[in-house]
């Protein structure tokens, strides 16, 4: 019989209180359809985190980050791009190497093949050269640009050279972790080397007794893999390498403490990786800390995703909300959606109410059980259901085709926040449509 743990408070998002400017006077104004726009100015309590505020019947909008790492504000005009994928005179890259080039086990070198893969991406032509020459690297990079090859390969390389090369992959949320297990399945096929997912959600025993068999990796998330070291199932000292992915993510969601706590107890001589989307002064400061001498790569391009086209729904009243959503769904193009919202509670209501009005919804939370989570991907993507109700949890990690929609039901904390949600449509260079209700 399985057992299951509740997730615990360190997997907790800190409350934030509601944000009111006090200098609304002086907010700068932008016409857009039907209605008047601000923007308020910075809050002179810069302790305070903020949050999306709604004003007057004039329409006025203030949304600061909540992040208090990053204190610009949300200007609402950002949710406001035509798709210009077309116009898009973007020189292509071309890559330095080919996989076939870099200097890795044969047997890995068919595996890439029977992936389809050719020529890397950006992060991948830099970022492996570098790691296969034993460096550590910062790798600043959007998310969805191949940044889980850019680490698995050279992991999974040092391991078929040395059986005590042991990694560890540190990421932000469950599903991120299942898709890099996923990963390197694909690319250690044939290869006797083993992986353990070290996630909440699941069951502990199973976990144990995984661990207790042996592995070449453990993948998994910080508070799990916590647990699992202070219940002397994890040693961090066997570790020759570590890989924070989505760096900039786990601090967001306050999981610094944690990733100092495991990094800690490594040996010295440990290989660092890190891979974030952003660089704030918190990651800053892990890096100096615990990577030795790391080369950076920067191939982050624009924020503004040039192949989705991003509008806003203004809301005069909210009891009114609910229907305007499903109005828009009813239209025959949006025919595979992801609606995010900002709690858990939120959200599970909403798909309750989607499905009470006819539709076809599953939702994503931090309340369900991975095997629930697992089961809502799983019809979502098989399209069983055309419609995914989820927190930020879904925002990154999660690679699906032909997703025409992501609605911002509810207004994401930050612009970041903002950037990975509307990043789950528009993929492949195919053109994507973000909605964000204001």
């Amino acid at each position: 019989m399985q057992t299951r743990i509740k997730q615990s408070k360190m997997f907790r998002k800190p409350e934030t209180k509601p944000y009111f400017s006090k200098n609304r006077k002086n907010a700068t104004k932008s016409n857009f359809g039907k209605g008047t726009i601000a923007s308020a100015a910075d809050s002179r309590n810069s302790n305070k985190i903020p949050k999306p505020f709604f004003g007057n019947k004039k329409g006025r909008f203030v949304a600061k980050k909540s992040n208090k790492f990053s204190g610009s504000r949300i200007d609402v005009s950002r949710f406001i791009q035509k798709c210009s994928i077309e116009d898009d005179k973007e020189e292509p890259y071309v890559p330095s190497n080919r996989f076939v080039d870099f200097d890795v086990d044969q047997r890995l070198k068919d595996n890439i093949v029977k992936k389809g893969y050719i020529n890397p991406t950006p992060i991948q032509d830099k970022a492996i050269p570098a790691v296969l020459q034993g460096k550590d690297v910062v790798g600043i990079a959007n998310t969805g640009t191949g940044k889980t090859a850019a680490f698995l390969i050279p992991g999974i390389n040092d391991i078929l050279l040395n059986k005590r090369n042991k990694t560890i992959i540190i990421v932000p949320t469950r599903e991120l972790a299942e898709q890099i297990q996923k990963e390197f399945r694909d690319f250690a096929y044939g290869l006797k080397l083993f992986s353990v997912l070290c996630i909440g959600g699941t069951s502990v025993r199973n976990q144990f007794f995984e661990l207790k068999r042996g592995y070449d990796f453990i993948i998994g998330t910080p508070g799990r893999i916590k647990d699992m070291v202070q219940r002397k199932a994890i040693n961090m000292s066997e570790f020759r390498t570590v890989v924070l992915d989505e760096a900039d993510r786990m601090l967001d969601m306050g999981f610094i403490d944690d990733i100092k706590f495991l990094v800690s107890q490594m040996p010295e001589n440990k290989k660092a990786l890190c891979f974030s989307a952003t660089f704030p002064l918190e990651i800053e400061s892990l890096v100096k800390k615990f990577l030795k001498d790391p080369e950076k790569i920067s191939v982050k391009k624009s924020d503004s995703l040039k192949n989705v086209d991003q509008d806003v729904v203004r809301v005069s009243d909210k009891n009114k909300k609910l229907d305007m959503l499903c109005d828009l769904l009813k239209g025959k193009q949006f025919n595979k959606v992801i609606i995010f919202g900002k709690t858990k509670h939120g959200v599970e209501k909403l798909s309750i109410a989607l499905n009470q009005k006819g539709f076809k919804s599953e939702s994503i939370h931090g309340d369900k059980s991975q095997v629930k989570r697992q089961r809502a991907l799983k019809f979502f993507k098989e399209d069983k259901v055309n419609i995914l109700v989820a927190t930020d949890v879904a925002a990154r990690g999660i690679d699906i085709d032909d997703i025409s929609h992501v609605i911002n039901y509810d207004i994401p904390a930050t612009y970041e926040d903002y950037i990975h949600r509307i990043g789950r449509t528009g993929r492949a260079n195919k053109k994507g449509n973000a909605i964000t209700f204001i």
